[in-house]
């Protein structure tokens, strides 16, 4: 009892961890989401506040401080609100931000596991004998901005060459989540002399290489809702983080890749009442990858938001959509150095969305800018819950293993199977790994 206590005043201190040992050093490199955010003011000498995550006045906080836009002469996403400049904290070596997101003392003491991010995983790696500082290292960046964006290059050119002095000279083994997955082939294919100089493996667990349809095609439309239930009423709306998302490159960047060969390419519907010839009819209009976008343009058309008693239009944003253009690309040209293996972790046997339909035939949508305020039905594929597991093995690169983990698309971060392969992969364990829950595939055997 007295350890559980400890544990809850001091979640960061680990009472078995194992001495320090001879380890090359790891990046965590987190995605969509997935990094602390604080609002610091340009004001008032600087000083920061937590918006993203919050579990207590999460609306209030993320509308005054986080809602965007994005200004096409910079290529950034830029706050609403000109007093405020959205940061990444960079404490306890850049693990803090990627840790538990919200780390105030009540989520701790309940140990709220939705925002227990790569808290596991971190502790896991210091009982292998990895320091934080010297060995262990997190790379949390502003996940609204472009994977490409110069900034976050910049940044992890800086963070690897870090880990690469502060070890003594030894290279990085990179594990990398969801989108954090999509920076890293940005960076391998911008970057790639860079990439080889630092980089020991890299290990890349759920990432979207081919995109994540269902859930990115509705975010667009209607938002997306991150915490479902009754903890829902303490979090951010879907319509709050819609206004948001909307204005996100990296949200476009994460559409359904049209070149990719799906085994079924990925559509929206939507049943939809219209007059012929003097007559009502209701007719299910399918849009796919090509023809989504006309879609996008007209549910998008009205939508705004009011900003401190100004209205701001927020509708499909087709500059953003042609930077996106410009990334796929990019993602698409990538080749991994020769001699740096990369392992593949992704996420089975869940409902996981594809398809994504508004409306039914016997209530059709009447003016497709309702869509916007209808809520979504899914076909479903098999993945993490998230993103595909066809998207995932999709990755165009030469792996030395995939392997598929029974488990959601943030449960892989603290997966026991998924620690037990990460262990082998980096060298600190000899147990091999067997389970139910995994089975290893030989590159494209699943193409």
């Amino acid at each position: 009892m007295f350890r559980d206590y400890c544990c809850c005043l001091f979640p960061g201190r680990s009472f078995d961890s194992a001495n320090e040992v001879d380890r090359n050093p790891v990046l965590l490199v987190t995605g969509l989401a997935g990094s602390i955010l604080h609002a610091k003011s340009k004001k008032m000498g600087g000083f920061e506040t937590r918006v993203w995550v919050r579990i207590l006045l999460a609306e209030l906080e993320f509308k005054k401080k986080l809602w965007s836009i994005y200004n096409p002469k910079t290529g950034y996403t830029e706050s609403l609100d000109d007093c405020t400049e959205i940061v990444v904290p960079q404490d306890d070596y850049g693990l803090y931000a990627i840790d538990i997101l919200d780390p105030s003392a009540i989520v701790k003491c309940i140990h709220l596991t939705g925002v227990y991010h790569f808290h596991d995983m971190i502790d896991m790696l210091v009982k292998c004998g990895y320091k934080k500082g010297t060995t262990l290292f997190g790379f949390g960046y502003d996940f609204r901005q472009s994977n490409r964006i110069d900034k976050v290059m910049n940044d992890l050119k800086a963070k690897l060459a870090a880990a690469y002095k502060a070890s003594g000279g030894r290279k990085v083994d990179i594990i990398s989540h969801s989108m954090g997955g999509l920076l890293i082939t940005c960076f391998i294919s911008l970057h790639n002399d860079i990439f080889s100089k630092y980089v020991n493996k890299w290990i890349s667990i759920a990432t979207p290489f081919q995109g994540a349809p269902g859930c990115i095609n509705d975010s667009l439309l209607t938002g997306v809702q991150f915490v479902e239930g009754l903890e829902s009423n303490f979090f951010v709306s879907r319509w709050t983080m819609h206004q948001l998302l909307v204005e996100c490159p990296s949200i476009y960047e994460m559409l359904p890749n049209p070149d990719f060969k799906w085994e079924k390419q990925p559509e929206i519907l939507v049943w939809q009442k219209k007059s012929k010839d003097g007559n009502t009819v209701v007719e299910l209009e399918r849009y796919d990858s090509s023809t989504s976008v006309t879609l996008f343009q007209e549910a998008l058309k009205s939508n705004e938001l009011n900003v401190h008693g100004k209205t701001v239009a927020l509708p499909f944003n087709l500059t953003i959509l042609d930077w996106a253009a410009r990334t796929r690309k990019i993602l698409n040209d990538a080749q991994l150095p020769k001699g740096i293996p990369f392992y593949s972790i992704y996420g089975t046997s869940f409902d996981t969305p594809f398809d994504v339909s508004y409306g039914t035939e016997a209530s059709p949508i009447e003016d497709l800018s309702n869509v916007c305020h209808t809520l979504p039905q899914y076909s479903y594929v098999d993945g993490d819950g998230t993103v595909p597991a066809e998207s995932v093995m999709a990755d165009n690169f030469e792996a030395v293993e995939r392997v598929g983990v029974r488990a959601g698309h943030r449960e892989l971060l603290r997966d026991e199977t998924v620690f037990e392969l990460i262990k082998k992969w980096l060298g600190v364990t000899d147990k091999k790994v067997y389970s139910r829950t995994s089975r290893v595939m030989d590159l494209y055997s699943a193409q």
